[in-house]
């Protein structure tokens, strides 16, 4: 296998692992009052709630609004599907780097500046709603994981932009030639 063609295959990995995560965030935001459920019960029977008292309480302040809301406001919960689809839309977008890397790297630095955004907003917004911070720090961590594979497609790209870059020849060597 030559050298653009192995670089084209490493590039489209990257994109499968990252276009198969962010597929897996947006449908993990459909049935959210059911994970919650499920999450809840599950740590309930693990020591975390000794180890961790805090964050179990948290687990089930969220689990109990959840409910709630699902129970008397179930409307407020179209905004996470909401969330949910644009994961999923946004995954759609890489396949134009899948396809053709070189012309749609626009799409890999869109990302990157995504992720990058996802660390204020956590920052800005967790206050504001009363978010824990340690659970911004994993919102944010969100942003810090997903930017390298990312970073790590944008080099690829960059480094097959080059193997496979039309040769320049200047008016001199054309000269020589003839």
């Amino acid at each position: 296998m030559n050298e653009p063609a192995a670089q084209l295959r490493r590039i489209r990995v990257w994109l499968i692992f990252f276009i198969v995560c962010l597929v897996l965030s947006g449908l993990t935001a459909f049935p959210l009052v059911t994970e919650l459920n499920w999450l809840a019960d599950v740590l309930k029977s693990s020591p975390l709630p000794d180890v961790m008292p805090g964050l179990m309480e948290w687990i089930e302040r969220c689990r109990e609004g959840l409910v709630a809301t699902e129970a008397k406001y179930p409307f407020v919960l179209y905004g996470t599907d909401w969330l949910a689809f644009a994961h999923l839309v946004i995954a759609v977008a890489f396949y134009g780097p899948y396809r053709d890397p070189v012309r749609n790297i626009w799409v890999i630095e869109f990302g990157m500046i995504a992720c990058a955004g996802i660390v204020p907003l956590a920052l800005i917004c967790g206050p504001v709603r009363g978010i824990p911070f340690g659970w911004s720090l994993i919102d944010m961590a969100f942003g810090v994981f997903g930017v390298i594979p990312l970073a790590i497609v944008r080099r690829k790209i960059k480094r097959l932009e080059a193997l496979t870059a039309p040769v320049a020849v200047s008016g001199a060597a054309l000269a020589s030639i003839r």
